[in-house]
């Protein structure tokens, strides 16, 4: 039977159009916390009090914990009795020290007199200075009998419990602090990709990202990215970069992994069609466009990026051009159609994407078919 004749085949149809197209890397990230601090005791002693709710919200400065300040204020009380009779001790020696000035200059005692007065005078300040650090020493100590939270964020559960004996020595935390206001995902992508990604982090806009849950049906935060690593693994031929959400419906968790999706760049007024219109012979790839008397017309196409369910024709087609998206294994080239589907379905469709793309280089999976006719070496 001659091509073009015969009953019509059904087929759906969608337009070429122009416009611009997001496109977007994904990856798996892993969530962590912007910081994480072991709280640990400073001074040696005996847990009295542990304040803090395993769990809660705790600021910068928080008390978490309480050792007994006792011994500690002892330290004190005594350092600075030291301090006082040292200092008498060094009033004294001025006081002689000046009188021994005026004895010298009236010829009345000896030189050697005088400078040993001022050899005293300064063995004195020096004393001084040592009982003020012993001073200061004992406040720190006794300041340090209350452990304070030294960030803000989540304390976890409590890992000494009150009455146990605590030294600065101790591998064992009293807690851990998570900051997770805001909070940070971590993930790679390959080398290939740098390039792009270097000159949208570094350029005037923040590059938007975004944390989806295991299925890639929830959008868990927004973020943007912060940074990538100043080096490419080796072994895997991936650079790691690290995304900054605000976190303020606690939806991300530390060490929670999640689906990552970074808008690289955004092309300019460029033609797509849907990916499912992509056929593959052996003279390359191609996709069947309504032609005159609505006949279907093989036409060879050469495809750019691929972003969800569109991809980019950079040649063999024009804005308005509609191709053939579903019944394309029953078509050979000059045949009539039968269409169904309207032009302003896949336009509303087309409207959709974005939020669903996933962007890779075009030239795989089932989105590009082969040409039956090619393949089984008959022609219609």
């Amino acid at each position: 039977m001659a091509a073009g004749q015969g009953t019509a085949v059904t087929v759906s149809v969608a337009p070429a159009l122009k416009g611009d197209l997001p496109v977007h890397y994904h990856a798996l990230g892993t969530v962590t916390a912007y910081n994480t601090v072991n709280v640990r005791a400073r001074v040696s002693g005996q847990l009295v009090k542990v304040p803090f709710q395993e769990g809660q919200e705790v600021k910068a400065g928080d008390v978490l914990a309480v050792i007994d300040p006792r011994p500690f204020q002892a330290a004190l009380d005594q350092a600075q009795g030291t301090l006082l009779q040292n200092q008498a001790q060094l009033k004294n020696a001025q006081i002689d020290l000046a009188r021994y000035k005026g004895l010298y200059a009236e010829d009345s005692i000896a030189k050697q007199t005088l400078d040993t007065q001022e050899a005293l005078v300064r063995q004195y300040e020096g004393t001084l200075k040592t009982n003020q650090g012993q001073v200061s020493d004992a406040k720190l100590n006794l300041e340090f009998t209350q452990v304070r939270a030294p960030i803000s964020g989540r304390v976890g559960l409590r890992q000494v419990d009150v009455g146990n004996l605590v030294t600065s020595g101790d591998t064992t935390p009293l807690v851990v602090i998570t900051q997770v206001k805001p909070i940070s995902v971590v993930f790679s992508l390959p080398q290939q990709q740098l390039g792009t990604i270097a000159r949208e982090l570094y350029g005037d806009k923040p590059v938007p990202v975004q944390a989806l849950d295991r299925n890639q049906n929830q959008t868990l935060a927004s973020g943007v990215l912060k940074t990538l690593d100043n080096q490419i693994d080796t072994t895997t031929g991936t650079v790691k970069l690290k995304a900054g959400f605000d976190n303020d419906d606690h939806k991300l968790f530390p060490n929670q992994f999640v689906n990552v999706r970074l808008l690289a760049e955004t092309l300019q007024g460029v033609l797509t069609i849907p990916a499912n219109a992509v056929q593959r012979g052996n003279d390359g790839t191609y996709v069947y466009k309504v032609g005159e008397e609505d006949k279907a017309k093989r036409q060879l196409v050469t495809l750019g990026t691929s972003e969800g369910e569109r991809v980019v024709v950079s040649e063999g087609l024009k804005e308005g051009d509609r191709v053939v998206v579903e019944g394309t294994d029953r078509l050979r080239d000059g045949m009539r159609m039968n269409i169904v589907a309207s032009d302003e379905k896949a336009r509303a469709a087309a409207s959709e994407e974005g939020d669903k793309s996933t962007a890779k280089p075009f030239g795989s999976g089932n989105a590009v078919q082969s040409d039956p006719a090619q393949d089984s070496g008959k022609s219609e």
